[in-house]
Order: C-alpha cells, then sequence, then structure tokens
C-alpha cells in the first residue's frame, strides 16, 4: 500500500473516531437527560424499552471506537491493510468498505463459513 492509500485510510480512520465519539456522547446525553416519572406502567415499559436500545447502541459505539483505535494502531505498527489470518494484503477496495477490517475477504469469508457450521 502506498502512502497516498495510507494517507486516506488515516483521515477515514480519524473522522470515523469524531462520528462514534459525538453519537455516543448525544447517546449518553439521552440516557441522563430522562428524568421523567411514569405512572402508566406501559408508558414506564415502553421508556425502559427505549432504554435499553439506546444502551445497546452505545455498546455497539463503544465496540467501534476500540475497533477503529485497533487499526490506527495497526498504522502505526505497519500492519495495517495486513490479514492477520493469512499475512495477505487486504484489497483497497474491501478497506474502503470497512476500514477497521482484520481479514482479507477470503479469510472473513472462511471465518464466517465456519460460524455457520457451528451453529447448525
Amino acid at each position: 500500500m502506498d502512502q497516498a492509500d495510507l494517507d486516506y485510510f488515516k483521515e477515514a480512520l480519524a473522522r470515523m473516531l469524531v462520528e462514534a465519539r459525538e453519537k455516543g456522547d448525544s447517546t449518553l446525553e439521552d440516557l441522563t437527560d430522562n428524568n421523567e416519572m411514569f405512572s402508566d406502567p406501559a408508558d414506564r415499559a415502553t421508556m425502559e424499552s427505549d432504554r435499553a436500545f439506546t444502551l445497546r447502541i452505545r455498546d455497539r459505539e463503544r465496540k467501534l471506537i476500540k475497533k477503529i483505535q485497533a487499526a490506527m494502531q495497526r498504522m502505526e505498527n505497519g500492519t495495517f491493510g495486513i490479514c492477520e489470518e493469512c499475512g495477505d494484503e487486504i484489497g483497497i477496495a474491501r478497506l474502503k468498505a470497512r476500514p477497521v477490517t482484520r481479514l482479507c475477504i477470503n479469510c472473513k469469508s472462511k471465518q464466517e463459513e465456519d460460524e455457520g457450521l457451528r451453529g447448525e
């Protein structure tokens, strides 16, 4: 991978990190802003369901932030764009679609296939 590609992905990952942190912060604000009390059990249940959904979103954002930081670390140590399974280069198209990926498309497909076999 040449320097122009690395620069592109460094910028893309930095943008993703900012967006993920902003979404996480707004989700956290949504959780702390809601201090309503409900006398109706159905309203209370709806609020609790919404809160659980918001927490799941927050957890997904937290995990994405860790993946972005790990990709940035791989950039620093020179392993970004190299499949952790087979050691081949990950294609630019795959990296553009999923910059945090650690596996080439072949290894990812095999992993998903193996997971499908175990799940049946």
